[in-house]
């Protein structure tokens, strides 16, 4: 993620989309004192709408990889 971002789609906390074996889509959440397993449909398809949205704002393998080599240079 771009470190001059203020704000992202991350932002909320970590979570995990599944697919199981049989096509099925599930999610988990994971929060301060509570942590959930989403099997609605709806509310999976909205955290597979963020992840999306993590994805366009992420930085490119290039970016990534010229951002880690100059941390490691900073060493």
């Amino acid at each position: 993620m771009p470190t001059d971002l203020d704000e992202h789609a991350g932002l909320e906390g970590p979570f995990t989309l599944i697919e199981t074996r049989d096509g099925r889509r599930i999610a988990y959440v994971e929060g301060y004192k509570d942590s959930r397993l989403y099997t609605e449909r709806r509310a999976v398809r909205e955290l597979e709408e963020q992840y999306g949205i993590l994805r366009a704002q992420a930085l490119t393998p290039r970016a990534s990889l010229a951002f880690v080599e100059k941390l490691l240079g900073e060493q």
